[in-house]
């Protein structure tokens, strides 16, 4: 094993990025004690037994040398008051204490926290949905309503200052805490600062990934592939589950098939030729890790991984699984993953089975997994990329999570959305979760197409199943209705990667792309009362819909609160006033997607369905109820590893969120300016390389056009104009006068009322008074009158509430 006194390991080193050691102009220190103002509103607070305290990174914090904010400093006996901008910590000087370590925010989210006292944060997220039906406690986060939350360090494990993991020192108490009011953007900033960003994803991890627990042979994989395409079904990831390796060929005498890392040659013949096939169609390839076993003898890798551990291989010893061990480590990449990614694996689903310790007191052998796996994917200059568990505060700096084996219930469903936003409370963007639901639970068809609908609004869009032959995600296995709104779902997420992409940059520069609706109105109450609404990037609100439609309309409902402006369904042209509550109901082709007034949507063209490059034809979904700005940011696509490097590449940091990873980084502004009703898309500025040189452009409106406006393609609630601009150029579109926002709701409404399964004289009465000369709150008054069922009348005043040309 390695100790400090070894000196630094030869592969193993520090990332540039980490810099764990304060400023000393930051700290305050006691004979036992130590305070750190490491921001404004972020402090360091530790208690020494002995009298020593750490420098060391920890798995949260491994920037701690930062700008020293202004700050004073008054001694008090043995303690200390310490005063920012933000807020003043007093403390005794003693072991942490109720009386003896108060923090007190300033100004008009002015509030007091004292040490012990119950957390009350916001939630942050959990490390798995395995198993849970329905809701779970979340994780801590680090904001809360009253301002103050406290996040304890005390238990996390340390980096060296050679890039090797280490144990605390008994005795030693290491917290931070957040005092940010409801300044939740300066509280993640704060975050982010010490903890580090979250990664860059490849633009490819954004499209379709699809996943089955299944033994498919290559051959079946491809055929597979062959009707999603014949399907017009895009996918961009090939997840291949354990099956990949041997499982039922292990022989009897080394246990179960769980950890493998031998091709199942039964299944794959030709790895290498299987998978340039799927990069030729345009897919990248995870296979599922369970190390947990170790490595036993009949695995191909084995007579190289027992010689680098020190084990005779004659004796079919198992080389155990010891991440805590160098020696061990650096052969399971050198010996077991890197053969593998040069035959063309793009990156590792680490399954979780190794539970949460290990042969190093306080070290978590998942925050190891994932840290190592992360930093050996970027060796080669990339940003890096895995797929694996939630391990805690810092785990943003380890791409994408895998939330666990979901159970198929409508109470799962509804609590995915909240759990998916909260993560943004703790800095954690990136979770996917098995759409669709992947064990246990009963067949229900409308159940899998919300989860879809769901999925394409979530950070990672990845169907999954169990190995049960009746548990499937395939559309062209539902009835026509699911089967459509599922493919019309699929081809949509593929659509919105250039959005999704621009959000990339901006999470991995600390803004998640799905955040609670408090994020965006802290100081409104309503906000914190719909935890299944988010915030979807910078444009959108996204309400899922998640419980069973009503058997009288036929539709489901989503209960949202707008915030102030007005706001625009990208699906229906519905447009709704804000600053207030509405149920929105809505069939089983749709949910609920609303851009904000301004809001600008870049989406790939609708055959623009490869993720791994940039679109050359776009359309740009526009709200013009207001005037706008949106700068689409696109890039080369990353380099995956090469299995060529010299060594782990370790430390304790992953990348600046600015583009690293990436060969260059091209910026596009679009402006809507609504008082001069023109539309600009500017040129474009960076590297130029990384886009077409000219591209189609379809600009669309959505609303009606003024009068005199030549367009090419329009319908009831849009109109469109085509434009061929040439990137380094840009173009201007003027048009003939600012649209006008709103549809009539007579049509609609007029449809809700055809397919409701309720009393034909009820309805009549009905449109009767929703197609009256009246003014709509009239209309939605009389409504109480008709006798309607209480669902279809809060449908049809949905639809009389929107905004539309008119009072009629």
């Amino acid at each position: 094993m390695h100790t400090p006194d070894d000196g630094p390991l030869p592969t193993i080193r520090p990332f540039p990025g980490s810099d764990p050691v304060a400023d000393g102009d930051a700290v305050v220190q006691g004979d036992h004690w130590r305070i750190t103002v490491l921001c404004d509103g972020l402090f360091r607070v530790e208690w020494s037994d002995d009298g020593g305290f750490e420098d060391r990174a920890s798995t949260f914090a491994v920037r701690r040398r930062l700008p020293v904010p202004e700050y004073t400093v008054v001694r008090r006996g043995d303690g200390v008051e310490v005063t920012t901008d933000r807020a003043t910590l007093r403390y005794d000087g003693r072991p942490f204490s109720a009386t003896g370590l108060v923090v007190e925010t300033s100004g008009a989210d002015a509030n007091r926290w004292r040490w012990g006292q119950e957390p009350r944060d916001l939630g942050g997220t959990g490390r798995t949905l395995d198993d849970v039906d329905g809701r779970m406690p979340l994780e801590s986060g680090v904001l809360a309503r009253d301002g103050i939350v406290a996040l304890d360090d005390t238990g996390s494990f340390l980096f060296e200052d050679d890039g090797w993991v280490g144990s605390r020192v008994p005795g030693r108490r290491d917290v931070q805490v957040f005092a940010y009011g409801r300044d939740y953007d300066a509280a993640l900033r704060a975050f982010h600062a010490v903890s580090g960003p979250p990664t860059l994803l490849p633009r490819w991890a954004l499209g379709n990934w699809w996943s089955r627990y299944h033994p498919y042979s290559d051959e079946s994989y491809l055929a597979l592939l062959d009707r999603f395409a014949e399907e017009r079904l895009p996918f961009s990831v090939a997840v291949i589950d354990m099956d990949w390796h041997r499982v039922d060929s292990v022989p009897a005498r080394f246990g179960n098939g769980w950890t493998g890392y031998s091709w199942e040659p039964s299944l794959f013949p030709d790895p290498p030729a299987f998978l340039a096939e799927l990069h030729r169609r345009g897919m990248r390839t995870t296979l599922n890790l369970h190390p947990a076993d170790g490595v036993r003898a009949f695995e191909d890798a084995y007579p190289a991984m027992a010689a680098a551990t020190g084990i005779d291989p004659d004796t079919e010893q198992t080389v155990a699984f010891d991440p805590t061990d160098p020696d061990f480590l650096r052969a399971y990449f050198e010996h077991l993953h890197r053969p593998l990614e040069e035959q063309g694996v793009d990156f590792w689903w680490i399954d979780w089975q190794q539970g949460r310790t290990s042969g190093m007191p306080g070290v978590d052998p998942l925050w190891v997994l994932n840290h190592f796996h992360l930093l050996d994917s970027a060796r080669d200059g990339g940003a890096g990329m895995t797929f694996s568990r939630y391990a805690g505060p810092g785990s943003q700096r380890y791409a994408v999570g895998f939330s666990g084996d979901a159970v198929v219930s409508w109470a799962s469903l509804a609590f995915q959305p909240e759990f998916t936003a909260t993560a943004a409370n703790v800095g954690y963007p990136w979770w996917s979760h098995d759409i669709g639901g992947h064990t246990r639970g009963v067949r229900d068809d409308e159940l899998a197409t919300r989860w879809v609908q769901f999925g394409v609004f979530s950070p990672i869009m990845r169907l999954h199943s169990a190995n049960n032959p009746f548990i499937r995600k395939e559309p062209w296995m539902f009835p026509a209705e699911p089967r459509s709104a599922m493919g019309d779902a699929l081809r949509f997420r593929h659509r919105l990667v250039p959005y999704l992409h621009t959000m990339n940059h901006r999470a991995a520069a600390g803004t998640a792309l799905v955040r609670p609706v408090y994020h965006l109105e802290p100081h409104r109450d309503e906000a914190y009362r719909v935890p299944n609404e988010y915030a979807f990037g910078s444009e959108l609100l996204v309400a899922p819909i998640v419980e069973p439609r009503d058997p009288v309309t036929r539709r489901g409902r989503a209960r949202a609160w707008l915030p102030p402006g007005t706001w625009t369904d990208v699906f229906t042209g519905t447009t709704h006033a804000g600053d207030r509550f509405v149920d929105l109901h809505r069939g089983l082709d749709t949910i609920p997607v609303l851009l904000r007034a301004g809001g600008i949507l870049p989406l790939a063209a609708s055959d623009e369905s490869d993720a791994t490059v940039n679109p050359a034809a776009l359309e740009v979904l526009v709200a013009p109820g207001a005037s706008g700005t949106f700068t689409l940011v696109e890039d080369r696509e990353q380099r995956t590893p090469s299995g060529t490097g010299t060594g782990i590449s370790t430390g304790t940091g992953t990348g600046t969120g600015t583009g690293t990873g990436t060969d260059g980084v091209c910026r596009t502004t679009l402006t809507w300016d609504r008082d001069g009703g023109v539309f600009r898309i500017a040129p474009a500025e960076g590297d130029l390389g990384s886009v077409p040189a000219w591209r189609r452009w379809r600009v669309t409106f959505l609303g009606s056009p003024a009068a005199g406006q030549e367009i090419d393609a329009a319908s009831a609630d849009r109109f469109s104009v085509d434009l061929d601009v040439a990137t380094d150029t840009g173009a201007v579109l003027p048009l003939a006068g600012p649209p006008t926002i709103g549809v009539d709701a007579r049509d609609a409404a007029r449809q809700l009322l055809e397919g409701a399964q309720a009393g034909n004289a009820e309805k009549l009465t009905a449109w009767e008074v929703v197609d009256r000369d009246a003014p709509r709150a009239d209309r939605m008054a009389e409504l109480e009158t008709v006798g309607l069922p209480e669902s279809l009348r809060s449908a049809l005043v949905e639809l009389l509430g929107s905004v539309h040309p008119g009072e009629r």
